[in-house]
């Protein structure tokens, strides 16, 4: 069994205990994450604050450079890495699952490298010069989630390192390993200190909690639930930390009564169950026109009922088991709830240990707990509508607001439409096709700032006006 350690000031740290991290597929251990204590995370907070003296100085070439070579480092070790991650996440190898995310890692690092903030010239006349300068902001904190580990890691850390700071990353005690070996070869590029890694199981020790109120550290990266991201934002109250939160979302998509069934229910199928449904911007809640409802419904059983599940390891997955026992069990419940409102046209009855079948129901209203309350499993609540006006209005009538998609062959209608949804980004014939280049964050209660682009990398800093 292999005890996997921190990574502080470049060096391997072990701690004086480890907890377990289980294959949810099988529930086997896959590895010892070591448990931090209060003291690690000084030492890596000191680390780092070391670190930013001389890295936030670095050229800027050099900081590009850095983002290519950690890019490369992702490329030639994507397979061992892929193989790590599903055994303690869960998702497949193929499909949308673990090769696809270290793609999506290694081309959004090489993407980051492109981005810069130059020196913005607000005024040179005879009144003077005034130029805006974007500085990095020293120690950033960095907490991800346990369902894209090494793909939002990459999108929290990468951005930091290329504009010149430090950071800590915490990962979720159920899938640390993979970004304990993603931060063990951002390390064979970058310079002592530069990102380090603790872990905690959050139960001895919050290590997170920590993070969020430390006074060395200055800005805070977190990815997860709204309940946590608001104790979050509370704890970091007390030092004015710079926050970037992307929260839950429970994303609605309206389609209207022009689609083509048949055409849209692949797309359909995998905005809603991309990872097994456990993804922020997945598609959360379908309200078709009535005149389409029976045919959309059938297409996507059709499509569904095809698709494999089964453990990750096997190269014939395309889905696997739902991560953890706590989520397993919020999907159960919900489910549960649901068919008794509703018709089960799919699925419905979970399987051995954590495993959950793609599951669709039909016939379901608006304040039915499955709609209205985000699942993040592998199941999708079909509402009918008829006024479109109605549709809208409750596709609105949430306080989450990541993501949302129009279906619709009239393309002017779809963005009529997508423009009067309340949430950050809004699809039109696909659902939650973020990239590397288009700012992605949420309104409402899913989050405050953004990620990716170079607005994504402007988080990262703070504004210093000169004038002469």
């Amino acid at each position: 069994m292999t005890d996997f350690p921190m990574i502080i000031n470049g060096l391997p740290v072990s701690a004086a205990e480890h907890f377990d991290v289980k294959n949810p597929a099988t529930g086997e251990t896959v590895g010892r994450a070591p448990n931090a204590s209060r003291d690690h995370l000084d030492q890596a907070v000191a680390a780092a604050e070391t670190a930013f003296a001389s890295w936030s100085q670095q050229p800027d070439a050099v900081r590009a450079q850095a983002c290519l070579d950690i890019a490369g480092k992702l490329g030639e070790q994507a397979e061992d890495l892929a193989q790590l991650l599903t055994r303690e996440q869960g998702k497949p190898l193929n499909g949308l699952g673990s090769r696809f995310e270290l793609g999506g890692a290694r081309a959004w690092a090489a993407h980051t490298a492109s981005l810069s903030l130059p020196v913005k010239v607000l005024q040179d006349n005879e009144q003077g010069r005034v130029e805006l300068h974007r500085k990095p902001i020293g120690v950033v904190g960095s907490i991800t989630p346990w369902n894209w580990p090494v793909m939002i890691a990459v999108w929290h850390i990468l951005p930091a390192v290329r504009s010149g700071n430090t950071v800590v990353v915490k990962p979720s005690p159920f899938t640390p390993l993979s970004t304990i070996r993603l931060v063990e070869l951002m390390n064979e590029v970058l310079p002592p200190g530069v990102v380090n890694v603790v872990c905690s199981d959050d139960q001895a020790t919050n290590i997170g909690a920590a993070i969020s109120a430390h006074p060395g550290i200055r800005k805070i990266v977190f990815t997860g639930s709204i309940n946590t991201g608001k104790k979050v934002m509370a704890s970091a109250a007390e030092t004015v930390k710079r926050l970037t939160l992307e929260l839950g979302g429970n994303d609605a998509a309206i389609v209207l009564p022009d689609v083509d069934p048949k055409a849209i229910a692949e797309g359909l199928f995998w905005g809603a169950f991309i990872n097994n449904g456990q993804t922020c911007a997945a598609m959360k809640r379908l309200y078709v026109h009535e005149s389409v409802y029976d045919e959309v419904c059938a297409a996507l059983v059709d499509y569904a009922k095809a698709v494999p599940v089964g453990p990750g390891t096997d190269e014939a997955s395309v889905l696997g088991p739902v991560n953890n026992r706590m989520q397993f069990d919020k999907v159960k419940r919900l489910v549960d709830a649901a068919k008794h409102k509703g018709r089960v046209l799919l699925g419905g009855e979970p399987g051995e240990g954590l495993f959950f079948p793609p599951t669709l129901i039909a016939d379901l209203s608006h304040d039915d707990p499955l709609v209205f309350d985000e699942q993040f499993g592998p199941a999708l609540p079909i509402i009918k509508y008829s006024d479109l006006e109605d549709a809208i209005r409750q596709a609105n009538d949430s306080p989450n607001g990541l993501g949302g998609s129009v279906w619709s062959q009239d393309i002017d209608k779809a963005r009529q439409v997508a423009n009067r949804l309340e949430c950050g980004s809004v699809w039109i014939n696909k659902h939650g096709a973020i990239q590397p280049n288009a700012p992605f964050g949420g309104v409402k209660s899913s989050g405050c700032g953004v990620e990716f682009g170079e607005e994504g990398l402007a988080e990262y800093t703070d504004i210093q006006v000169i004038y002469n």
